[in-house]
């Protein structure tokens, strides 16, 4: 592995050959991000989509496009990728309770599930009689058990006592995308296509809907903050909402620019909201105090779409599904 210095900033690369012009020319461009910034170079074609915190202070993502789970390393920049089997696509990674990788992989139709000790992979298919659901995003709930969407229209749970795999029908049909469980410990999703917000009950398998105060806002990710607030993106309408749950009430902020596409939403440990925007090509961060966004990271490259954001204390992950390249931002008290 090589590091090459740019403005303060250092990038990991794992190739040990020459960089080419058009990875030059991303480099420069994401040169002004300044010194809380390292990037990693990701393996060429594994098209990284979702991230999450792993055990030891490495870092976990799933390379959609070659069918495995990344695991990095950011002390040395190594990076292994675990294959996940026979027509995987994983979308959404989490680390559950037990310390493994839960990976929703659409390739698949089943919930996997990673030990990072033992190496030993279990695959929970869902029911043949689902069809294919386009599996997203997952969730825990306070009683360890997974909560999964499927843009096709559906939103499910495995228990990881037995395996017994149960999956519901949104009432909107397509769209339940990301999904998030509040401090409180219940389990919320959104749907992209359905633009609604729902509440699961977790006890019955049951979900209120909620409608948000933009028609065809195409709400995308949600995450909770401290206080049991909600944080929303709305792909369609440009904006980030608030639903305050206590008052059953939404707010709402424009994200900057003239064709905002807001993406991905995470809530640091500052109770800071980080937003990406595929419109303006970067990820920014709201301050729920002033109410206003603060600042502005730029993509490394032109199109890095971050596709999903998470982190862990002092630091927030940002994969570049565009670039095949990872952000670790290390955040400012």
């Amino acid at each position: 592995m090589k590091r090459v210095w740019l403005s303060g900033m250092v990038l990991a690369c794992l190739a040990s050959g020459p960089l080419i012009a058009r990875e030059k020319a991303q480099i420069a461009a994401s040169a002004e991000i300044g010194r809380n910034i390292t990037l990693f170079e990701l393996p060429k074609g594994s098209r990284p989509h979702d991230v999450a915190p792993a055990p030891d202070g490495k870092i976990w993502y799933t390379a959609q496009k070659q069918g495995a789970l990344g695991i990095l390393d950011p002390a040395t920049g190594q990076v292994v990728q675990v294959p996940l089997g026979q027509d995987s696509a994983p979308h959404g990674v989490i680390q559950g309770p037990d310390g493994m990788a839960w990976i929703t992989d659409g390739g698949q139709n089943a919930i996997v599930r990673y030990n990072p000790a033992s190496g030993k992979l279990d695959i929970w298919k869902l029911p043949e009689d689902t069809g294919y659901t386009n599996l997203n995003t997952g969730a825990f709930d306070r009683q360890g058990t997974h909560w999964f969407t499927g843009q096709n229209g559906i939103y499910g749970r495995v228990s990881a006592a037995d395996g017994k795999v149960q999956v519901w029908k949104d009432p909107k049909g397509r769209g339940p995308y990301g999904i998030a469980t509040a401090p409180d410990g219940n389990v919320w999703y959104v749907s992209l296509a359905g633009s609604h917000l729902a509440k699961i009950d977790s006890a019955t398998g049951e979900i209120s809907v909620i409608e948000p105060p933009t028609k065809d806002a195409g709400l995308r990710r949600v995450w909770g903050d401290s206080k049991g607030d909600l944080w929303i993106t709305g792909w369609n309408s440009g904006e980030l909402y608030r639903y305050r749950p206590s008052a059953k009430s939404w707010k709402s902020w424009k994200l900057p620019g003239a064709a905002a596409k807001a993406y991905a939403v995470y809530v640091d440990e500052r109770d800071m909201v980080w937003v990406s925007d595929f419109g303006d090509n970067s990820t920014r961060v709201f301050d729920p105090r002033s109410q206003k966004f603060v600042q502005r990271y730029p993509g490394s490259g032109e199109g890095a779409n971050v596709r999903q954001i998470l982190g862990r204390k002092g630091e927030v992950f940002l994969p570049e599904s565009g670039t095949e390249r990872l952000m670790v931002i290390r955040t400012e008290k």
